[in-house]
């Protein structure tokens, strides 16, 4: 009798059925990588990651075309040092760090004759070269900071407060040279924080070579009284909103203007993490 065959099924044996699979597999594997090297170099794949990329560059590509149209002097204060401060919490101290040196652009910002690049970029420099962790920041880094920015001038700070007496020493380097062009201080008790600022504020300027203030501009910020209470909320305001921490920003910028409703710089930080 003839052996009759079965023309749909075959019987192999288990080992080679593994085989079998196996090679199949490494075919579809081998496919499939050749249609995603080829999606991937494909003109459409690479316009896209052209355009992607120049997306991306855009904002450091129009802030530097826009501070090379602006030709007046450009100047950068890195956040305070403190120097070994007695009488208050860490975290006041950690604030006034950020809060004095937004006072001082604040100020200098009264100026025009200068362009006075905002904390925020400032800020966003210092934490990304790792300056917070370090402690105080020698010129020839300021400098480099400085011109990171493209700014002629960079403040660096440093404050003292020993229950109460207050101190506040500055140095102005030039980004070019890296050299200290002036050094200034002011010693008063801590209920006039704002005045030994705005001191500063006006000794910088001069050292600096910008023109003085018009007179009308002058009597206007002399007038200005911020009390050493709401100037420390509106510090800690800054801590806790570049710490992320927005709702807490938002209550010390709001216990600032609840002490002083004047107060321009804290009502610009509560629009500014409301609106973010």
């Amino acid at each position: 009798m003839r052996e009759r065959k079965n023309s749909c099924c075959f019987i192999t044996s288990p080992s080679m059925v593994t085989k079998q699979w196996m090679a199949w597999w490494r075919r579809r594997g081998s496919s499939r990588r050749r249609v995603a090297v080829r999606s991937r170099s494909s003109p459409v794949a690479m316009r896209a990651r052209a355009v992607l990329t120049a997306l991306c560059l855009m904002p450091v590509l129009l802030g530097a075309q826009q501070r090379d149209q602006d030709t007046r002097p450009g100047i950068a204060v890195l956040p305070f040092n403190n120097g070994g401060s007695y009488g208050q919490g860490k975290e006041d101290f950690d604030a006034l760090e950020r809060g004095i040196a937004g006072m001082m652009i604040s100020e200098l910002s009264q100026n025009p004759a200068a362009r006075v690049v905002e904390r925020q970029e400032v800020q966003r420099l210092v934490d990304e070269q790792n300056l917070g962790t370090q402690g105080r920041v020698d010129p020839r880094t300021a400098s480099k900071v400085g011109k990171l920015v493209g700014a002629r001038y960079v403040v660096l700070g440093t404050f003292i407060d020993f229950y109460g007496d207050f101190r506040v020493d500055v140095r102005l380097v030039n980004t070019e040279t890296g050299e200290i062009v002036k050094t200034e201080s002011e010693r008063m008790q801590r209920d006039h924080m704002f005045d030994i600022i705005r001191n500063i504020a006006s000794r910088l300027m001069k050292d600096a070579n910008l023109p003085a203030l018009q007179r009308q501009a002058s009597d206007q910020r002399m007038e200005r009284q911020i009390p050493t209470e709401a100037l420390t909320y509106y510090s800690r305001g800054l801590l806790y909103q570049d710490r992320g921490q927005k709702d807490k920003a938002a209550e010390m910028f709001t216990h600032a203007l609840s002490i002083f409703p004047q107060y321009a710089e804290a009502q610009d930080g509560l629009q500014r993490v409301k609106s973010s």
